[in-house]
This record gives C-alpha cells, structure tokens and sequence, in this order.
C-alpha cells in the first residue's frame, strides 16, 4: 500500500509541477507581448510627438490653390509662321486664381477703355495678356479687324489675324448654350451668348490662343461658341462702340472687315490681381470717354 501511495504523489506531483510550468510560461509570454505594446506606444507617442512640434497638427488654413495652379504654354515655331514674336512665355505655378486684374486700353480712337479680367475663370489668359503687357507688346499695334459678329479685334502686332507670341493656351472659359436646333441656329430666346463689353480670346485654329483678343460693342448670339470668355469692359465701352461704327474695307483676303481709318492700340497695361467677386458678365458698364 505504502508503495502505491507513494507512485499516487509522485504522480500528483509531477501533475502540479506541469501546470505550474505552463503557467510560468503563459505568465512570462504575457508579460513579453505587454513590453512589445509598451515598446510601440512609446514609439508611437514619440512618432506623434515629432510630428506635432514639426506642424502636422496644424489647423491652420490650406495654402491659395494659386499656388498650385499650373497653365501650359505650348511653342510655337516662329521660323514656319514669321508674324509670331517671341517675347518669352508666363511663369507655369503660382499664379493669382481669385479676384480680377484691370486691364486699361490707350486707342488714337479715344479711350482709355478700361476692362477686369477673371482670374477665377481665365487665370491663365489672364496670366498671358499680363506677361505680354509687361513687354510691351501690345504697344503701337492695330485693332485691325471689326468682325461680323459685333467685336473689334486686336492683339496681332503684324495686323495680319496670323500674329502673336511664340507660345499658345488652351481655351478656359467657352461659353456653354442650349441645345442648337437642326439648323444650328440659336434657341428661341437664348440670352446673349457674349454679351456687349465681353473680353474673349480669338485663334486660328480655335483652342491655340495667343495674344489676339475680341471687345463686342454689340450683343452676339451664336450656338457655336469658339471664343474664350476672359473679362468684361468696365468703362469706356462708348468708344469701343464708336470704333465699331467705322466704315470698313477689304483686308487683302477679300473680307471686308479692316477699319477704314487705323485703329492703334497706343498703349496696354495690366494691374495687380485684387481679390473680389468678378463683375457679373452680363452688365458691362459704359462712362463718357474723350473722343
């Protein structure tokens, strides 16, 4: 009996030294994943820590979309077509996106006339008419055509509708119309599609502006938009409606469209960008302007 005892304890024994061996083991495998939680919390506070003495927590307000904005100037070959003037291009990044620029107009016609450009909707014309101002490349140029849409057009130094500056930019802001109708006419009491005193670009092929620009002196309808909105005249539009009513003759291609007396753009200057809401597109102002 004794010896059966004994085999009983030893067993007992050796049954309580295993479960105390597990756990040990369970109690040290425990303790090891709660060091490596309290190693990447550490790590974590002092990650977090670094990052918020740097700024990354930071509520402040984000940076001007301006300074992200990107316009493509694409060169053109002043060699094929020898009316363009390289008078270098615009910066690419950084440009004013918010407000309007004044643009003023000097003409042998009278003037000045004065226009706002829309940095919100045509940052990039915008940008390019301020670069070739800069330059002065404007000055002592003819307006020389006075098209059949109720426009007068200017902006080509060699006054041949073929000039402009060795870069051009893709369209930003085509009016967009109603429908057209199967004869590609306007709809029934469609709104003024450029309504007087609207600024737009005008290229040859559409979508490859350049320099050249259009003033309406009257309203246009069309359900076929091919000029870029990039402003409005503010003042002086009674002289542009003046040169509007010069009599016109034939250009050399057989149209005719130049102005009988020379219309020259004496001077163009461009203005500082001013934050505020753009003039609304339908109310282009007219003031008294010398004649």
């Amino acid at each position: 009996m004794a010896s059966s005892r004994d085999r009983q304890r030893k067993l007992a024994r050796a049954k309580l030294d295993r479960q105390l061996a597990r756990r040990a083991a369970a109690t040290r495998r425990r303790r090891q994943i709660q060091a490596g939680v309290g190693v990447f919390l550490v790590l974590a506070l002092v990650v977090a820590g670094s990052a918020w003495a740097l700024g990354a927590f930071d509520s402040e307000p984000k940076q001007n979309a301006a300074v992200e904005e990107t316009c493509v100037w694409t060169p053109q070959d002043a060699a094929v077509n020898t009316n363009l003037k390289d008078v270098g291009t615009p910066e690419t990044k950084g440009l004013p996106t918010e407000g309007t620029r004044a643009m003023t107009v000097t003409t042998n016609q009278g003037g000045p006339i004065t226009a706002e450009l829309n940095l919100a909707t045509s940052p990039c014309a915008a940008a390019s008419i301020a670069h070739l101002a800069s330059r002065s490349f404007y000055d002592n140029t003819q307006c020389h055509e006075i098209t059949a849409d109720g426009a007068l057009r200017c902006g080509d130094p060699s006054g041949s509708g073929l000039g402009g500056p060795s870069y051009s930019f893709y369209d930003e802001d085509l009016p967009t119309v109603p429908s057209a109708s199967p004869s590609a006419s306007p709809a029934p009491g469609q709104p003024p599609t450029y309504p007087k005193g609207t600024v737009a670009m005008i290229s040859n092929p559409p979508g490859s502006n350049g320099s050249q620009f259009l003033i309406f002196f009257k309203d246009f309808t069309t359900a076929d938009p091919k000029y870029p909105v990039i402003g409005k005249v503010t003042g002086g539009l009674d002289v542009v409606e003046k040169i509007g009513a010069l009599p016109t003759v034939e250009n050399g291609t057989g149209a005719k469209v130049r102005p009988k007396s020379d219309v020259v753009i004496q001077s163009l200057t461009v203005g500082e960008p001013v934050t505020g809401a753009a003039p609304p597109a339908s109310a282009p102002a007219s003031s008294p302007s010398a004649g």
